[in-house]
């Protein structure tokens, strides 16, 4: 079976490693992949040339597409390989809009009640402006398309959420993204990120996981794509999990639906565990980078029949199973991230004992270099988080490159929220 797999970054790689694991992945394809992934064949073609990848597709016979970055689903690739014949993992262009537009998700939640933070959405500068007057500060501004994960700013004052206002709509701080805004209240409460696969029929949730966005310890910093991910969360216990499933994950799926966007894939719930329980902070249409790094090593079950039984609606007839375990993806970046750092220093590596994910990488004369600012990440899996934890920064140690970067306390919120848990 020929798989080709849609995306350049450590998620692609771990989906990779995944599919490589049933024998019937006879070859697989990386459009375009990076120098890391030895597992597939690179090829030179950007996620967001579409029409390139589905002639790529048709010309060299590829079974199965598994599209993995959040432009080329919100794009319509899904509906492009259909209309080529050609099956493929991922939502539709309808479906993706829950990503692609913060307006279209918000109005999805208020339309049949899906716990969320309240809201406005405003197209016109003035009267965003004249709304935040009335706010009491946090105030989160959110441009409504995508912008890579950054078109989120949690403004402290007023002063803040103006300026965030301006730059977006008046700067074109992110283009078309931020044309139209929404500005909702701040929610308060540990954060949860929960994947789904779903075949629009059934949803499965896998472990949930904790992300860690600021560049520097103590969440401090500049926020980034992700600086390391803890699985599973422990402030998603079983009562809140069965809340979300109730309240969240199953009426979501039914919403869509409704909506005529029925959505197949895997379905990214970003939650916030408030006072008076869980609640929706985002939407994705994809697997979450890095996200997938810490969850993916966790399937027992065959990722790519689950793949294969969501794309042909049979989602429920195929086993979802996780090992009882912890794990802890560490990311190893270039300094200065997520603004201006340096690339070409090779990384080496002595003794890793975890699984390495690539991202911003490049092989020049055979050897492996940084080429972006997410450079990697290092996943273990352990009996225990505070193990899967130690057994990360010991991979990080072994692994070198010049101005490597990574935060020193990944993990250690969760770790005192156990001990919490089990002290009385």
């Amino acid at each position: 079976m020929k798989i080709a797999v849609i995306g350049g970054g450590g998620r692609e790689h771990a989906i990779i490693k995944k599919l490589k694991e049933n024998p019937k992945a006879e070859k697989i394809y990386a459009i375009p992949g990076n120098g890391g992934m030895t597992e597939a064949e690179c090829v030179p073609i950007k996620a967001t040339e579409l029409e390139k990848i589905v002639e790529f597709c048709r010309n060299n016979a590829v079974d199965f597409v598994v599209i993995a970055p959040d432009d080329p689903l919100i794009m319509g690739l899904k509906d492009m390989l259909n209309e080529a014949g050609i099956k493929s993992f991922g939502p539709s262009k309808a479906a993706a809009a829950i990503e692609g537009s913060k307006a279209f998700a918000k109005d999805l939640m208020k339309k049949y009640g899906i716990p969320t933070a309240k809201y406005e959405v405003f197209t016109e500068e003035n009267e965003a402006l004249a709304f935040i007057e009335g706010l009491t500060p946090p105030v989160v501004v959110k441009a409504d398309g995508p912008a890579l994960g950054k078109g989120v700013i949690i403004a402290e004052t007023i002063e803040d959420a103006r300026e965030a206002v301006h730059s977006m709509m008046a700067e074109s701080r992110f283009g078309d993204s931020g044309k139209r805004v929404v500005i909702e209240e701040f929610l308060t409460g540990p954060e949860v990120s929960v994947l789904a696969f779903t075949d629009s029929k059934t949803l499965i949730p896998m472990v949930s996981s904790m992300d860690h966005k600021r560049a520097s310890d103590g969440d401090r910093g500049l926020n980034t794509g992700g600086m390391g991910v803890v699985a599973p969360n422990p402030y998603y216990t079983p009562e809140v999990a069965e809340r979300a499933a109730l309240e969240i994950f199953l009426p979501t799926m039914a919403a869509m639906n409704k909506e005529a966007r029925a959505f197949k894939g895997c379905l990214y719930f970003g939650l916030m565990i408030t006072a008076e329980g869980p609640k929706v902070i985002e939407y994705n249409c994809r697997f979450g980078d890095p996200e997938t790094q810490a969850v993916l090593p966790l399937l027992k079950s065959d990722l790519l029949e689950i793949m294969l039984a969501v794309e042909d609606e049979r989602l429920s007839s195929v086993p979802v199973e996780f090992e009882d375990k912890c794990s802890c993806a560490l990311v190893l970046a270039s300094k200065g991230y997520p603004e201006k750092y340096e690339t070409g220093y090779e990384i080496t590596e002595n003794g890793v004992e975890g699984e390495i994910f690539y991202a911003g990488v490049k092989r020049v004369d055979g050897r492996l270099k940084n080429s972006g600012g997410r450079v990697l990440a290092v996943t273990e899996v352990a009996p225990t988080l505070k193990k899967a934890v130690a057994a990360a920064y010991a991979d990080a140690a072994r692994i070198d490159f010049k101005n490597k970067y990574f935060r020193s306390d990944i993990g250690k919120r969760a770790l005192d929220a156990i001990e919490k848990q089990t002290t009385f």
